[in-house]
């Protein structure tokens, strides 16, 4: 007999279509009482419920439903009346109920700081490194509020295993089919203690559509790192699921002082002393750009920690620091100009701001995922935007992509292969630009000035040619 808890997460998207009034709920006592057995008896392990298809007494069932109401601040009747079925009939988790954060009996929890996982099979809703980005963030909303270290292993028997796989999966608790039970988590321990299975009949996604990965999964692994369920309709590990916007999450207040109370709090990273950093040198033919764009008419190229600007009005090529014309940047990946708006785009790793030649927009910064990316892509290597056709081209590793400003779409089809839609460019771009009707592809301290409408290479450059060396 195992010495861990299963935990079956029973987490589906509610829609509801209807014209006029909704139908009243209903619901006979003997469904209510299944209901009541599952989720609030006082033993939480399946094998340790009640019996089912044994009736309760009637005093039995009016304790235990006013025990059920008042868990989740219904009028306490002790009677099946409507607000109670609803509740009844709502996606939850499938263990027993208790009250703000709580620990399994016992307390279980791993007697070490660096707990290793694996995902040994994959849902094919999501590319490979969208799933492994995602698990790592869940794992991430704990390590950053306790001492503990997760570390992704690719073989052999983890601490906690994981993986995606639909009906009888080799537990003894098969997955239903899509809707119902979504996901399971063992308690802490030896053996499968910890492991996390998700149901692959569901559709697994990113966004509030289907099923959320990062928000079941961060359910689970409280599970699997020894949290029970909250009363704190706010906290992660309430019964019930309920998508909120993961830009930014955080694990909530609740769900923080559960698990610290089991491994403490982690100690904040102390400051290291930054280097000044020392300016890139201007006329280096092998200077090689992280970023170009015109703001304004005007040029900017964009190197480590500073930047230079090329402009008519100007004598010389000024080079500054990032930070002094656009505090809280500090270096830019790849940036490019909507002219007819006068806005520009700046983008570092996967957040981007808003700016114009001397501020900040207010809003900013914001995450790239709002521009249709997925989590496997963590930064933007060059972007340049098409006046012609209202696209803006990015470039990441070998590919490209390309977003519609009009409807402010990614377009379908994308990324494609650079080499074969812009031949002559290479095979990657660290920096792009536009410039009095050519395009400018950087790879390395090479450049490529681009005719766009015939797709075709007019000449050759180096870098540092803009910036008046030759």
């Amino acid at each position: 007999m195992r010495n861990t808890t299963i935990l079956m997460l029973m987490l589906t998207a509610c829609l509801v279509l209807c014209s006029g009034a909704p139908a009243t709920p209903t619901m006979d006592q003997e469904t209510a009482e299944e209901y009541l057995k599952q989720f609030f008896s006082e033993h939480k392990t399946p094998s340790k419920r009640l019996e089912s298809g044994r009736l309760m007494k009637m005093q039995d069932f009016k304790t235990v439903l006013k025990k059920m109401q008042e868990f989740f601040g219904l009028q306490v009747t002790g009677k099946l009346d409507t607000n109670t079925i609803e509740v009844m009939q709502k996606p939850r988790c499938g263990v027993s109920d208790v009250s703000n954060y709580e620990h399994f009996s016992g307390k279980p929890k791993w007697d070490k700081q660096t707990i290793t996982y694996r995902i040994t099979e994959y849902t094919p809703d999501l590319s490979q490194g969208e799933v492994d980005t995602t698990i790592a963030q869940a794992f991430k909303l704990y390590s950053d509020v306790t001492p503990l270290v997760f570390k992704q292993i690719y073989s052999g028997t983890a601490d906690i295993m994981i993986l995606f796989k639909a009906r009888n999966h080799g537990d003894f608790y098969p997955f239903d089919g899509q809707g119902g039970v979504l996901a399971h988590a063992m308690s802490p321990g030896q053996g499968e203690g910890g492991d996390a299975h998700f149901d692959e009949d569901e559709k697994w996604t990113l966004s509030s559509a289907g099923m959320n990965l990062l928000l079941v999964a961060a359910h689970e692994f409280g599970h699997a790192l020894g949290l029970d369920h909250s009363q704190d309709p706010s906290a992660l590990m309430y019964p019930t699921y309920k998508y909120v916007n993961t830009h930014g999450y955080q694990l909530p207040m609740d769900d923080k002082r559960g698990i610290q109370a089991l491994y403490g709090a982690g100690q904040p990273p102390k400051p290291q002393p930054q280097p000044q950093p020392n300016p890139p040198e201007r006329c280096n033919r092998d200077l090689v750009f992280d970023a170009a764009t015109s703001i304004r008419g005007e040029l900017y190229f964009f190197k480590n920690n500073y930047y230079w600007k090329k402009s008519t009005l100007l004598k010389g090529i000024p080079q500054t620091l990032i930070k002094t014309t656009w505090p809280s940047i500090t270096s830019v990946d790849a940036a490019y100009e909507i002219r007819s708006k006068r806005i520009s785009f700046f983008f570092k790793g996967q957040n981007y701001w808003g700016v114009t030649a001397t501020a900040i927009l207010p809003g900013y910064p914001k995450h790239i995922s709002q521009f249709g990316f997925p989590a496997s892509v963590t930064n933007i290597d060059a972007a340049v935007h098409i006046g012609s056709t209202r696209r803006t081209l990015f470039f990441t590793g070998e590919k490209y992509w390309s977003f519609n400003e009009n409807t402010r779409e990614m377009e379908a089809g994308f990324p494609k292969p650079i080499r074969i839609d812009f031949p002559g460019i290479g095979f990657k771009v660290d920096a792009a630009f536009e410039n009095y009707g050519f395009l400018y592809f950087s790879d390395g301290a090479r450049q490529t000035e681009y005719i766009y409408r015939t797709k075709s290479v007019n000449r050759m450059l180096l870098n540092y040619a803009w910036l008046n060396c030759y």
